[in-house]
């Protein structure tokens, strides 16, 4: 099936970062780390790659390597707030559909920039679009800081949370420490969401209106308001794995160490 309808990509970049200040203009390779997500945003089939920053030093920076930038309130509490608010700046069509691509994703596959903006053609019940890879360690499945997500057979979400759903009855029940002593099961698939979205501008409108979701103030999982007020959102398997994005120090060491070993090879 060939996908002609233009979409946009908006990258919000936050200079603040509370575990890495200053992460969008970190140096890879010569080059500031969102300079690195806007290239692999332009080389998917976008129509438009925006980024979306509250820092003039951002701005600045971006500008100089040639993209286009919108200037977004100081206030947001979320990346989807400022979203919203670039979709209104740049007056886009209800059924627009606008991917949200992090500003710490410099290594993130435009393949998968363009999965998640053909789902929402493919599936015009779905207000939002969202990806995910298949969990094989309990480890994993019990972490908090990797996000599950349960799906119909349709890929419709029923529910995103940091706890190990679904819940393993007869096989963890009274273990003292399920993730290191018992396996997953062999007939249930566990899935990791993987924190790339696509929205019709009219939902990015109607979000910012809605009122948080309890479940969403006690996961601090965002994505449950629109559940909770009847958005559907489809989930689908990555075409291929992303990498890592960078929230440490250590990760912009790893991802510097791998840009570099390319370069050599």
């Amino acid at each position: 099936m060939s996908f002609t309808t233009p979409f946009t990509v908006v990258i919000p970049a936050r200079f603040g970062s509370s575990r890495l200040p200053g992460k969008p203009l970190a140096d890879i390779g010569g080059q500031p780390m969102i300079q690195h997500v806007w290239q692999r945003a332009q080389e998917s089939r976008a129509g438009r790659v925006v980024i979306a920053t509250d820092d003039a030093r951002v701005q600045q920076a971006c500008v100089r390597f040639g993209a286009e930038v919108v200037m977004t309130s100081v206030a947001h509490v979320s990346g989807t707030d400022r979203l919203a608010e670039v979709a209104q700046a740049l007056n886009l069509d209800e059924d627009h559909r606008v991917i949200n691509v992090q500003g710490d994703e410099p290594l993130i596959p435009s393949v998968l920039i363009n999965q998640v903006a053909d789902n929402l053609d493919l599936h015009p019940e779905a207000a939002i679009a969202t990806l995910c890879e298949r969990l094989h360690d309990t480890e994993s499945v019990f972490n908090p800081n990797v996000v599950k997500v349960v799906f119909d057979q349709q890929g419709m979400a029923h529910y995103f949370s940091r706890a190990p759903i679904p819940w393993y009855r007869d096989g963890w029940a009274g273990a003292a420490d399920v993730a290191a002593n018992r396996d997953l099961p062999d007939n249930v698939g566990y899935f990791r969401h993987i924190g790339i979205y696509g929205y019709r501008a009219g939902v990015l409108a109607d979000f910012v209106r809605w009122s948080p979701a309890p479940a969403e103030q006690v996961e601090a999982l965002e994505q449950l308001r629109a559940l909770y007020h009847g958005a559907r959102i489809h989930v689908d398997l990555a075409a291929v794995s992303p990498p890592a994005g960078v929230d440490t120090e250590a990760d912009l060491q790893r991802v510097r160490a791998f840009l570099n070993k390319q370069e050599t090879n």
